[in-house]
């Protein structure tokens, strides 16, 4: 019996030993496409920010660009508003190769038809004064989500403030 328990740990040691060597060799934590960019350049490519594929501005994930807020019932641009989008529209006309969908979004307040509209609202007048910046329309398409997605939770005014937004998303780079 002595021999078939040797032979069996001798050959669990070996397909162990087999099977380590058969991994990837590491590249640095980051692959290397076939330009020999690694993954990790292309997502800090942008003059080293933060722009991830799907990235968000509301996670800071979107480069430089910013979420913007509107006032209640409201899809008009605040000076402060229009402020935040000539930085992102300068950011856009910079990477002329990144595209972004713009999230339109609004508190718990209202209906849930009057408030997809309202976040259309909002979207659609930050795509029409990012395109009156010089962006191309075609790199920018606009969604509504109203008031199912909250960034904040509660029913206060702060909460229902942050909901009032417009964010972008990135979805080419």
């Amino acid at each position: 019996m002595r021999p078939i328990k040797l032979t069996a740990l001798i050959l669990t040691l070996l397909m162990t030993f087999g099977l380590t060597s058969c991994g990837s060799q590491s590249k640095n934590n980051a692959e290397m496409n076939d330009s020999g960019v690694t993954t990790e350049d292309q997502d800090m490519g942008n003059n080293g920010m933060n722009l991830e594929l799907n990235g968000d501005s509301d996670s800071g994930k979107a480069g430089t660009l910013s979420t913007v807020y509107f006032d209640f019932n409201s899809s008009s641009l605040s000076s402060s508003t229009r402020d935040a989008l000539e930085s992102n529209a300068n950011f856009l006309k910079e990477n002329p190769s990144v595209e972004v969908q713009i999230e339109g979004h609004a508190d718990e307040r209202g209906g849930v038809q009057y408030n997809l509209a309202l976040g259309e609202r909002r979207a659609q007048a930050v795509k029409q004064y990012l395109v009156s910046m010089g962006v191309s329309s075609s790199r920018i398409t606009t969604i509504s989500f109203g008031k199912e997605r909250p960034i904040a939770f509660g029913h206060t005014e702060s909460a229902w403030s942050q909901n009032r937004r417009a964010n972008f998303v990135i979805t080419a780079k």
